[in-house]
């Protein structure tokens, strides 16, 4: 498996890990350029999430069962990048108080989330999930808030995606990227859990 020291070393330069094969080979990848979630005033919730915001109720939760969370994302992704050393390796970098879940339950059942590794004030998402309509979604403002409250400045996303665009994600160098991440690690910030639900906004 790879050492929390090691992941932890590779994310403070920039790098991540994935498998990129079916054997579980392991790459490491620092793009350029890098995607990341403002979280100032840019970052953006779609209408329709806050329709659904309005009218649905999850429970939001952290770290209440970040293997669930990552076997569930490895699950429904169909490929082969969350490959079982992967897996093993983030949940072992989880009991050490690196990586985080955020958790959206539905009538007491996990139906989304999303992890990723924290550093300072950087928090690299990883990857996300759902089960039922915009859950991951609910899970992914609820992050947002945390790191707005916890004193965060940088979520990195590694790429861009059309779902991700949505909110506000965009693209920038790999120089600047790393500038944000170099004056982000030495910050002393809190990971705690804003509200417990997620309702009326």
């Amino acid at each position: 498996m790879l050492s929390a020291e090691l992941l932890i070393d590779a994310y403070s330069q920039g790098f991540f890990p994935m498998a990129v094969d079916a054997a579980g080979k392991i790459g490491w990848f620092s793009p350029d350029p890098r995607g990341v979630i403002p979280l100032d005033d840019r970052f953006h919730i779609p209408h329709g999430l806050k329709r659904t915001l309005k009218k649905s109720t999850y429970e939001v939760t952290i770290d209440q069962d970040f293997a669930a969370v990552i076997k569930a994302c490895s699950k429904c992704h169909g490929d082969t990048w969350i490959s079982p050393e992967i897996l093993a390796s983030y949940v072992l970098l989880h009991q050490a108080g690196y990586a985080h879940s955020v958790e959206a339950w539905y009538s007491g059942k996990l139906v989304g989330g999303l992890y990723g590794v924290r550093l300072g004030g950087a928090f690299f998402g990883e990857s996300m999930f759902h089960r039922m309509t915009d859950a991951s979604k609910v899970a992914l403002v609820s992050l947002v808030e945390i790191l707005r409250q916890g004193g965060f400045t940088l979520l990195d996303t590694q790429w861009t995606t059309p779902h991700l665009t949505q909110f506000g994600t965009h693209e920038i160098p790999r120089r600047d990227y790393l500038a944000q991440l170099n004056a982000a690690l030495p910050l002393d910030c809190v990971f705690e859990l804003v509200k417990k639900k997620v309702e009326d906004r």
